[in-house]
């Protein structure tokens, strides 16, 4: 099995606890008439509507998205950087390349993956205007796809593809700021090492280190294009009031005030900060387990 397939698999294995979170903050983007609601009122009124299933409403795509997603960065990710490795006598890349590197692959993963995330949109606010005496049938992944389709044309797939591609700094800016944190740290303590009589020793950063670092990282880059996040979300459950991106901020601030940007950000950041401190703490280890837990069912056919 490859290793971009490993990387899709342990990404939906770690999904299963993180959909109930997307579906929050799916939600909460979309919504434009509600009082701001804390994330843990907004799982009561849920459970308290659909059920303890309804957190989990669009599983099925959430996982595939969060599978599809990492294993095409990561093969995309992989190719572009061997590519750039293949044209320089150095072996490893530049803080530049590293970027033009996750540019790229950003970019190739977030045109592949749309379709699968308007489908998700498509299916957590499916039930949220309803009234709570209606009972409305939830639809599954295929089912939701040929309703688009159906609605919509198959161009509806795009929808929100500007910010979605505009988002591909988020990890961009995430990288940034994890490198300068890091290199700050690590001077720091290394400075402190010396002063004390430690003489040519260099510091070096524990796992916890990584998992601080690595939240702090996705905190500042989730806050600074969350508003970005929110007019993709819109666009995706098929709002057309927006003419384009800039468009959307500006009616959103217009209609909504600056608060509307940030629509379902608490959710949003308990999913993407956690997710990133973790993988930045453990993804090599994460990868092994799950690379050794599949090699015997590989090795048996």
């Amino acid at each position: 099995m490859s290793d971009s397939s490993i990387h899709a698999l342990a990404g939906a294995a770690g999904g299963i606890g993180r959909s109930p979170l997307i579906f929050l903050s799916t939600r909460a983007a979309v919504e434009t008439k509600s009082e701001p609601k804390s994330v843990y009122q907004a799982v009561l009124d849920i459970i308290k509507r659909e059920g303890l299933a309804g957190l989990y409403s669009g599983l099925d795509s959430s996982l595939l998205g969060i599978a599809v997603t990492n294993g095409v960065y990561y093969y995309f990710y992989e190719r572009t950087r061997e590519a750039l490795l293949r044209s320089k006598s150095s072996k490893a890349l530049t803080t530049l390349e590293s970027m033009l590197t996750g540019l790229i692959a950003g970019s190739a993963t977030t045109i592949i993956s749309n379709p699968i995330w308007v489908v998700q949109t498509s299916q957590a606010v499916r039930t949220m205007s309803s009234d709570s005496s209606v009972q409305v049938k939830k639809l599954g992944f295929f089912e939701s796809a040929k309703n688009i389709i159906a609605k919509d044309g198959v161009g509806a797939f795009w929808r929100g593809i500007g910010p979605a591609l505009i988002l591909v700094m988020n990890p961009i800016i995430q990288y940034t700021v994890f490198e300068q944190l890091k290199n700050f740290l690590i001077a720091r303590r290394t400075a402190r090492l010396r002063v004390s009589g430690a003489k040519n020793v260099t510091a070096t950063l524990s796992d916890w280190d990584f998992f601080l670092l690595g939240a702090l990282s996705k905190l500042a880059a989730t806050s600074f294009t969350y508003p970005y996040i929110v007019v993709k979300s819109r666009l995706q459950a098929g709002n057309t009031k927006y003419k384009s991106s800039l468009d959307g901020l500006f009616t959103i601030i217009k209609e909504e005030g600056v608060e509307g940007l940030y629509k379902g950000i608490g959710s949003k950041i308990v999913q993407s900060v956690l997710t990133a401190a973790i993988l930045f703490a453990g993804q090599r280890r994460i990868f092994e387990i799950t690379k050794s837990a599949v090699a015997p069912l590989v090795g048996a056919k």
